[in-house]
């Protein structure tokens, strides 16, 4: 029996969504992106397998996931949907995960954990690649290499497929790249890639095939300690999952404040002091913070006692990613921060990570200790505290634009920090502290802002000067 008369089969029970996906040509990419249980596995497997038939022996296909029980999974869909297309025609090698079909197209399912993984691929060319779980990805730089593998010879036109769910450590590149580019089966044209995509979104609402009512009792039950989480996974609303972490208690209409001119702070302010979190192939972000004395600022706004304000930036991040630092060395990173700190006019020191602390065996013995010899001083920040930490974090957020109470401020100047820190996923595994899969390094100098403890200073003492 072919395929196509195996798709016709009514106990394959193709859903409205998986039908929807379907329609759609080689030519787009596709975005599965909706809540838990919508059938996007399936709707893939079908892909697959609309794939190897058309393009018979030209179709070499590759499905990664990161985790291995991932795959396993894949794996089970797979059986189902190709024995029905091909019964035993279709064979399965279960120690190399390699699919072979009947037209001579294979498939290839593995697991992509790491960059290291790359190598398996180098050289191999595959025609339709599918990525399951993308979100699982923290940034979208193994995936972007991934692609560099997609040749296809004509007439085939290679293809690029991935799905997720909202509010894992890859939300916030996925929300900036495809969720919020278009409406829902709206093709687009993606501008990191330039490739043509649809947004293909769907719920567990959507596949008639589950018990609805007892897998909406399972969603309630995985996110009893996260809430909008579950709504996220239930509805499929990625707006509900922005910023899992920060959601709550982050308004950029009271955070968010207009840029001082740097220099000297009015009258009763105590000198802005840098806070650091340190990267070498990941962003190092330094903010220059100031502390209220309970004033008005430059702005004419008033600022209660003790609020956090980070005033200005420094994040050594790649033109267009949010994941990859310049890899600067120390004595390079240490002269832009004193120019950052000069054009505050300020002493260039303050608080960092205390990873810097720890002997490298470097001829200075720690880099913080480098960082003294090129002029730039930090304390310790004592990341032992994180959770507390965050938990300052978020109530100085929460109280921001309060009269009478402490809050958080930052600068539209500081566009690493409202590029990442707003969409950061709360950990899985740890419902009370940041995903550090995501890209954590603005928020974790932040933190450090709002736990620090800057030297007393003597009364009429006034912004420091070089």
């Amino acid at each position: 029996m072919s395929a196509a008369a195996a798709l016709a089969r009514p106990r394959l029970d193709l859903t409205p969504f998986q039908q929807h996906v379907l329609l759609y040509p080689d030519d787009c990419d596709l975005m599965l992106g909706g809540g838990r249980g919508g059938g996007k596995s399936f709707a893939m497997a079908l892909l697959y397998l609309r794939h190897a038939e058309t393009h018979g022996a030209l179709a070499r296909m590759l499905f990664v996931r990161r985790n291995f029980s991932g795959m396993q999974d894949f794996e089970a869909t797979c059986r189902i949907v190709f024995g029905m297309a091909y019964g035993t025609a279709a064979t399965y090698n279960a120690s190399s995960h390699l699919w072979r079909f009947p037209s001579g197209a294979t498939l290839q399912l593995d697991q992509y954990e790491t960059d290291t993984d790359f190598a398996k691929y180098q050289g191999k060319s595959f025609t339709l690649i599918g990525v399951d779980e993308a979100g699982q990805y923290p940034t979208p730089a193994m995936l972007d290499l991934l692609r560099s593998c997609l040749r296809a010879p004509l007439p085939v036109v290679p293809r690029f497929i991935m799905a997720a769910n909202p509010g894992g450590p890859g939300h916030g590149w996925l929300c900036r790249r495809h969720m919020f580019k278009a409406a829902p089966w709206v093709p687009y044209v993606e501008e990191t890639t330039g490739r043509t995509f649809v947004n293909c979104p769907s719920t567990f609402e959507d596949n008639p095939n589950l018990d609805q009512t007892s897998y909406a009792r399972q969603l309630d039950a995985a996110t009893a300690t996260d809430p909008e989480l579950g709504r996220a996974w239930k509805v499929g609303d990625w707006t509900v999952a922005r910023g899992a972490y920060f959601s709550a208690v982050l308004d950029e209409r009271r955070v968010m404040i207009e840029p001082w001119a740097p220099g000297r702070l009015p009258s009763g302010w105590a000198a802005p002091f840098l806070a650091h979190d340190y990267g070498v192939s990941a962003p190092s972000v330094t903010y220059v913070t100031a502390r209220s004395p309970g004033a008005r600022g430059p702005d004419g706004r008033f600022y209660p006692r003790n609020s956090i304000l980070l005033l200005d930036e420094l994040a050594t991040n790649e033109p267009g990613s949010i994941e990859r630092g310049m890899g600067y060395t120390v004595p390079v990173l240490a002269e832009r921060i004193k120019d950052l700190a000069a054009a505050w006019k300020i002493h260039p020191d303050g608080i960092a990570d205390d990873a810097i602390f720890g002997r490298t065996g470097g001829e200075a013995g720690t880099i913080a200790a480098e960082f003294r010899v090129h002029g730039v001083s930090f304390s310790s920040a004592k990341k032992g505290l994180r959770v507390s930490g965050w938990e300052k974090m978020r109530l100085l957020l929460l109280q921001a634009g309060m009269p009478d109470r402490p809050g958080l401020y930052v600068s539209r100047r500081c566009e690493y920090w409202w590029q990442t820190v707003p969409s950061l996923a709360r950990d899985p595994r740890k419902s009370d502290d940041v995903d550090s899969r995501g890209p954590d390094h603005g928020a974790d100098a932040s933190r450090y802002a709002c736990t620090y403890e800057p030297r007393p200073m003597t009364t009429g003492t006034t912004v420091g000067m070089y």
